[in-house]
């Protein structure tokens, strides 16, 4: 059994320019989350997949394996997809985005396992969440069937409690959606050949392309919060100021 990780990096990012190169803790972002998915020790190799020398540079200078990809991919899984290509002997790939230096352990290991351990053929995680994430369409749920497959992702509020959850009517858990993928190498193969799907493009989730074609994923149901997300200058600035204590207690 061979197992991947792939950091798929790319400059494009508008809110905040250069993303990947600006620094945490004094290095650039995508060699922290280089650094974390080395330390978690999960996969046997990881692997930097960008299309920008600059980022593959500052990779390799930190000691990591970089595959350089194509600049005109779509999204992250496509550009996994591409690096993945280069190996034919993985069991399973994961995708830990390049902008999650804080990424949960619990959330890599519980996506992964509904691959290796499960025989999904795909994966992802989520966290028990309180019912105000229902109404921020900047978070994204997830509805499960009861082996653990994924119903649907949505920035809407799912699942609608039509007699309110304060009388107890709704007991069905709130879910929010953490964005680590794994996949069976047949099924990323499959997932990238497909075309964009209509519920995909309204979402804005591209998730929803291997749901509609009946490819199903398993959730992870893990209980360590995820990170916020860095997007901004003001969620750099977070970060940063998070560093130290998370560096300093992380194992």
């Amino acid at each position: 059994m061979t197992t991947l990780a792939v950091i798929p990096a790319r400059l494009g990012a508008t809110r905040l320019p250069r993303k990947p190169l600006r620094l945490l803790g004094g290095a650039p972002l995508v060699v922290r989350v280089w650094e974390r998915v080395r330390d978690l020790a999960v996969t046997d190799r990881v692997i930097v997949a960008t299309d920008s020398h600059d980022v593959a540079a500052a990779a390799r200078s930190a000691g990591a394996d970089v595959a350089l990809t194509r600049a005109d991919h779509p999204s992250g899984t496509d550009r996994v997809a591409e690096a993945a290509a280069a190996f034919d002997d993985l069991t399973a790939i994961v995708n830990v985005q390049g902008d999650e230096p804080f990424v949960s352990a619990a959330a890599v290991r519980g996506a992964l396992a509904m691959i290796v351990d499960r025989g999904f053929p795909l994966g992802t995680a989520a966290v028990p969440a309180d019912a105000t994430i229902l109404e921020r369409p900047d978070v994204v749920k997830v509805v499960t069937a009861d082996d653990g497959r994924a119903l649907y992702f949505s920035r809407a509020p799912i699942p609608f409690a039509r007699d309110g959850r304060a009388a107890g009517a709704c007991a069905a858990p709130v879910l929010q959606h953490v964005g680590v993928y794994a996949y069976a190498p047949a099924a990323l193969r499959r997932w990238v050949a497909l075309p964009e799907h209509a519920l995909e493009r309204c979402e804005r989730l591209e998730q929803l392309r291997p749901l509609a074609a009946g490819l199903a994923m398993g959730v992870a149901v893990v209980h360590e919060a995820p990170a916020p997300g860095i997007d901004t200058e003001d969620d750099l600035a977070a970060a940063n100021a998070r560093w130290a204590t998370f560096n300093a207690g992380r194992s």
